[in-house]
């Protein structure tokens, strides 16, 4: 019996590309099974919690209050946004240009804002310690107002451009363009980054001033710690994608358009690692800081009173009108311990 090399060989190729992607898609469901038991319900519950708690009605809102606020809605939006990613385990929607841009611009827009927030957060706390300036409610609308516009302004120019460019062509997807890949990396990571290694290098050398040759005060001492965890979770999540984008435009492999296509495993780790940091600012930023703590226990108790005022004891309704009282009855005797006013007068034998 014959057989052609050349079916064998392709036979075999094809054989060993199916076993490769059956070993990826394994890898990529347990990474999402992770994500999803792990960070995800704490991302989706913790963002919520915020957002509760700081626009109840009762409470006044205070700016660094606001900027809580509108950093958790960024941070919602896209660990909503993640369960997308979890279940593109056979990155399908890149193979599709609408879907793919589309979903790729809803995820540039609050990247944005979120890395921003973040940001200006912290530039916030150096002013507020160093005491430059006051913090005023006018400013902080207006800041958190500028921060959305410009992360959309930052996602849909460079998208109108890059359509422009690639007008005609069936297959383009706005997430394999190279100078959006570049822009993201710079004013999403880099810059963001060095900002917040500023801000707090230099509250961190205000607190421990401030403690020298005194008692330590453990306040300060929480929001150092607060402020450590904050940057080193954000260079921790942001950097692998970062890194792996900025490896292949160094490289040029970015200018074939195929980079997510290409290496799907890898593009997959590194977006749940970058929505990993939108899950745990909550923790960060809420339960390790003493301010969320107090309005926290303090709308616990208002509806653990709430509560209490609810479960007084209400009288029921009396049935000494309808008690027999010309006979001894448990009912009389009954109507007589309950309410002396009564008619109940026949005392029992």
């Amino acid at each position: 019996m014959c057989v052609d090399p050349i079916v064998f060989t392709d036979h075999t190729n094809d054989t060993k590309a199916a076993s490769e992607s059956g070993q990826l898609y394994i890898i990529s469901l347990f990474l999402s099974s992770l994500y999803i038991i792990l960070l995800f319900p704490v991302g989706l519950l913790g963002n919520i919690l915020i957002l509760v708690v700081n626009l109840n009605p009762s409470s006044r809102l205070t700016a660094p209050d606001l900027y809580f606020v509108n950093l958790a809605m960024a941070d919602l939006a896209l660990v909503a946004d993640s369960l997308i990613e979890v279940f593109n385990l056979k990155q399908g929607y890149y193979d599709k240009p609408g879907l793919c841009t589309f979903m790729n611009l809803f995820q540039q827009v609050n990247m944005y804002s979120s890395v921003f927030f973040l940001t200006w957060m912290s530039f916030d706390r150096f002013v507020a310690l160093t005491a430059f300036t006051g913090r005023s409610m006018p400013h902080a609308r207006l800041s958190c107002c500028l921060i959305w516009v410009s992360s959309s302004l930052l996602t849909v120019f460079p998208f109108a451009l890059a359509q422009r460019q690639h007008i005609g062509e069936l297959h383009f997807c706005f997430a394999n363009v190279t100078q959006i890949q570049w822009l993201e990396v710079i004013v999403g990571f880099l810059l963001p980054f060095c900002i917040l290694g500023l801000c707090y290098w230099r509250i961190a050398r205000v607190l421990q001033r401030g403690q020298g040759g005194q008692q330590r005060n453990p306040r300060r001492q929480k929001a150092l710690r607060m402020i450590s965890a904050a940057v080193l979770v954000f260079f921790l999540c942001w950097l692998p994608e970062n890194v792996f984008i900025s490896f292949h435009l160094l490289r040029g492999e970015a200018n074939r358009g195929t980079l997510w296509q290409d290496y799907p495993l890898t593009g997959h780790a590194v977006r749940l690692a970058a929505f990993s940091n939108s899950c745990l600012n909550p923790l960060i930023y809420s339960f390790l800081g003493e301010t969320f703590q107090e309005k926290l226990r303090s709308r616990w108790a208002k509806q653990h009173r709430s509560a209490s005022d609810k479960s007084i004891y209400v009288p029921a309704a009396s049935t000494c009108g309808q008690a027999k009282c010309d006979r001894p009855s448990h009912a009389a005797h009954k109507c007589k311990l309950h309410d002396p006013s009564t008619n109940c007068s026949t005392p029992l034998k």
